[in-house]
């Protein structure tokens, strides 16, 4: 922070507290060249509390956002939080047959969506729209009120009553091994405690300025990277998406770069990256998928960083990181952060093993770990261990020197381009045309997206399929991420004895589907027993 370290529950308090103390400072500047201090983002903030209090949005509700990234979205994500409403933020690529299952699911007081989405909405909400620009009706007739804040930060509104830091924040949206996505209940200790971990465990002060490039509808680009600014009185430049030459181009002016690996890849595709050129970068941090080994190499060879890996979930926000002093060991996501207790269990059992290096589910417990999921009490007690422990599907290993690799994920999750993909529900999807008998999707290993959707189609007796028509199908019913970059046709899937079709064959079989081949597994180092704390 600028003078003291933030004491409060929120990220919303945090910008309050900024804006009070030194109203000049710089919270954001956009692509185009427009300058936002955290004054004037306390005040936009403030405007939106008011106009959500107008349309009856109290503490609790839940506000369900599909709107372009733009600083009014950061704006309208700080004011659920002054307000102590719920936000629920959706990928602005799902299709509205998709967006009507949320708006069911989380049964919001609003729903804030595009102007071109809010006409075809199914009418299970209020609805308001925001488009990039600040525009729609939103903010329509003006919501001075109470909460109105003057640019030059001397009359910040306070929320109105306190809230309390167990009270909910956010309800983020996973993709279910059933099809059915389920709402993790984050807190807002939960987002506090890790935004404060990971300012401390990564350096963050009031000098920094990061490259923002990310979404803002998902964990990584909304909590990690906002709330982490927020918590050191940063500055961010903030982009609606990203472009390899323009990133470039900036990364003179700052000096933390986030990003998913995707963003890498293509920076090394980009002849002016030098150890020159980024000077001025202390740090550059990938996660929300894994980093290819062969990737954090060629970046450090080309640019003199060694990227800066860390895993996390939308559970549980962030778990571990590679050390910010000490060595970031490729194929690494580095210790437990601190605060979080991460172990490694029988996947079967539950037993924890002592072993080192042993492979098995990893579990994490702390103050980063969620409440639940939304209305699935079942589902939630399933997948906490009675002492607390969450368990992530993520099987993982633990090293000599407690630093965590991950080796595999559970239920078959796909991560392309940081987003998470369920094999099931694209399955579903293939089943269900005429043409076909039975689909596997998998993941294969994609040079540019770290893993790209591929299904292995079987189909039905006589039926001609054509590729391009099968994709034209599912684009009407799937979000564009989800839509496989590759169908390849099979007289049969593979299967076990008891006749599970076996996915691990087809991930063998087309691993270099995308011409990217797996990287060869480091060798883990005998070590002791010892656990990661």
């Amino acid at each position: 922070m600028t003078n003291s370290t933030p004491t409060t529950t929120a990220p919303s308090d945090w910008l309050i507290e900024i804006a009070a103390r030194d109203p000049g400072r710089l919270f954001l500047e956009t692509a185009d060249g427009r300058r936002q201090s955290y004054a004037e983002m306390a005040a936009l903030t403030a405007r939106i509390a008011a106009a959500l209090r107008a349309r009856g949005v109290q503490t609790g509700d839940r506000v369900l956002v599909q709107v372009e990234k733009s600083p009014h979205a950061v704006a309208l994500y700080l004011a659920c939080l002054q307000i102590g409403a719920v936000l629920a933020p959706l990928n602005t690529a799902y299709t509205s047959a998709e967006l009507e299952y949320f708006l069911q699911d989380a049964d919001p007081k609003l729903a804030v969506l595009r102007p071109q989405d809010a006409a075809g909405a199914a009418p299970l909400a209020a609805i308001a729209t925001l488009d990039a620009h600040g525009g729609g009706s939103l903010l329509e007739g003006g919501n001075e009120g109470p909460d109105e804040a003057r640019a030059d930060g001397r009359a910040i509104s306070r929320p109105p009553e306190n809230i309390p830091a167990s009270a909910l924040a956010a309800l983020l949206y996973t993709s279910g091994t059933t099809g059915r996505s389920k709402g993790a209940m984050l807190t807002r200790a939960n987002l506090a405690s890790n935004a404060l971990t990971l300012a401390q465990a990564w350096r963050f002060t009031a000098s920094d300025v990061l490259l923002h490039a990310l979404p803002i509808f998902h964990a990584h680009g909304l909590f990690v990277a906002i709330n982490t600014v927020l918590a050191s009185g940063a500055a961010m430049l903030f982009l609606p998406k990203f472009d390899a030459a323009e990133a470039l181009r900036l990364l003179p002016r700052v000096t933390v770069m986030m990003g998913v690996p995707t963003f890498y890849t293509r920076l090394l595709q980009q002849p002016g990256l030098s150890p020159e050129h980024v000077k001025n970068v202390r740090l550059f941090i990938s996660g929300s998928a894994p980093l290819l080994a062969q990737t954090h190499r060629e970046f450090q060879a080309r640019a003199g960083h060694a990227i800066l890996e860390r895993y996390g979930m939308s559970e549980t926000l962030m778990n571990t990181s590679n050390p910010y002093d000490g060595e970031r060991v490729p194929g690494s996501v580095g210790p437990a952060l601190p605060g979080v207790e991460l172990r490694i269990t029988d996947p079967e059992t539950g037993k924890p093993l002592q072993e080192c290096d042993a492979v098995g589910m990893i579990e994490v417990r702390g103050p980063n770990v969620f409440r639940g999921y939304w209305r699935m009490p079942e589902k939630t007690a399933a997948e906490f261990r009675p002492d607390g422990y969450f368990i992530t599907g993520d099987l993982g290993r633990i090293d000599e020197r407690g630093y965590v690799h991950i080796v595999g994920r559970g239920k078959d999750l796909i991560i392309t381009g940081g987003y998470n993909v369920y094999p099931i529900e694209i399955e579903n999807a293939i089943d269900a045309l005429p043409e076909v008998m039975e689909s596997a999707v998998i993941g294969a290993p994609h040079p540019d997206l770290g893993e790209g959707v591929a299904a292995v189609v079987v189909p039905a007796p006589g039926a001609t399929l054509d590729e391009a028509a099968i994709r034209a199908s599912l684009a009407e019913r799937l979000a564009s991420f989800k839509l496989p970059k590759r169908i390849v046709f099979a007289s049969e899937l593979p299967r076990n004895a008891m006749g599970k079709v076996q996915k691990s064959a087809l991930r063998e079989q087309y691993a270099d589907l995308f011409g990217a081949g797996r990287s060869d597994p480091i060798a883990a180092p005998p070590c002791a027993a010892e656990g990661a704390k």
